[in-house]
């Protein structure tokens, strides 16, 4: 009886230990899938944080991130080139860094990316959005325009005009415009595109574009108007010397001497440091027949500004 419940005993313990080592198994492996599913989890929520997304470019984007869309965006279009959404950011907010810099250089470098990916883009945009594509080309052409030697204000003007036939609608298109073909030397289309812009916004500086091209146009009546109005409304004392200066230009060309001469005065009291006005007045003592007088004034004005294209004209002649 003794011997049985030995080998009974024995048995027993067999049993226990056995079930022992496999719930340390079970456990274990438990442990080891918790460990594992733990690490996916978090290995997945770390790529998706980093992970450049079409989310994460718009959401840059919508805090006006300019810089942090340039960067995100361009990495994006690493492996996916011609992904049509990307490159309109990318495009977009090169634009927007172009107007920030100071930097010349830069800024021609930034609407140089810019010009390529909207081109890229437009092959395969929505029609819903190829106006506004155009219109940000226009705008690129004609800053670019404005910072360098080169000639695109025809190229500003193609895409702009594309823009507003394919209905775009934008307050600043008509300006735009008009600036751009002042810069062609298309006086009659500039006054009409500046006309258009007044109705939507009118502007002091919008207001003596259009007198100096009344004035370029030689309509020296008209430009006149134009002068009279900011002269006596407008707080912007740059713009009203400026004013006064060309209405002293169209009083010489009237033959007034006398009402030029006033205008210039008029400018010198408020800024002694007025190149144009010191070139004015000596066009007036030329007329007069007075060149020693006049080749005075022309030499203050270059004193004043070296590169004066008029009184570096005028001395070279005189």
């Amino acid at each position: 009886m003794k011997a049985n419940y030995n080998i009974e005993n024995s048995s027993y313990a067999k049993k226990k230990s056995h079930l022992l080592r496999n719930l340390i198994r079970v456990a274990a492996v438990i442990v080891l899938l918790s460990v594992i599913a733990l690490s996916t989890w978090f290995g997945i929520n770390k790529y998706q944080q980093g992970r450049i997304t079409i989310k994460t470019i718009k959401e840059a984007w919508s805090v006006y991130d300019y810089q942090k869309v340039y960067e995100l965006s361009k990495a994006f279009l690493q492996n996916d080139t011609y992904n049509n959404t990307a490159l309109t950011y990318y495009s977009y907010a090169c634009f927007y860094l172009a107007q920030a810099q100071t930097d010349t250089q830069q800024a021609q470098s930034y609407l140089d990316e810019c010009i390529n990916n909207i081109r890229v883009a437009l092959y395969e945009a929505d029609n819903s959005l190829i106006p506004q594509l155009q219109y940000m080309l226009g705008l690129a052409y004609f800053s670019k325009n404005t910072i360098t030697t080169h000639y695109y204000a025809d190229l500003a003007v193609k895409y702009l005009l594309l823009a507003k036939e394919n209905g775009y609608e934008a307050d600043d298109i008509a300006e735009y415009l008009g600036l751009s073909y002042a810069s062609l030397g298309m006086t009659m289309e500039s006054i009409s595109a500046f006309t258009e812009a007044l109705l939507v916004r009118e502007s002091d500086s919008l207001l003596l574009s259009i007198a100096e091209q009344y004035y370029k146009a030689k309509e020296l009546n008209a430009s006149e108007q134009y002068l009279f109005r900011i002269i006596k409304n407008s707080d912007n004392e740059d713009i009203v010397l400026k004013s006064e200066n060309l209405l002293g230009n169209i009083y010489i060309d009237k033959e007034d001497y006398d009402a030029a001469l006033e205008e210039f005065e008029n400018v010198l009291k408020k800024n002694e440091n007025s190149a144009d006005a010191h070139y004015g007045i000596g066009v007036i003592y030329e007329k007069q027949g007075n060149i020693v007088k006049a080749r005075a004034e022309w030499r203050k004005a270059l004193k004043i500004q070296v590169n004066h294209p008029g009184a570096l004209q005028k001395m070279s002649e005189n």
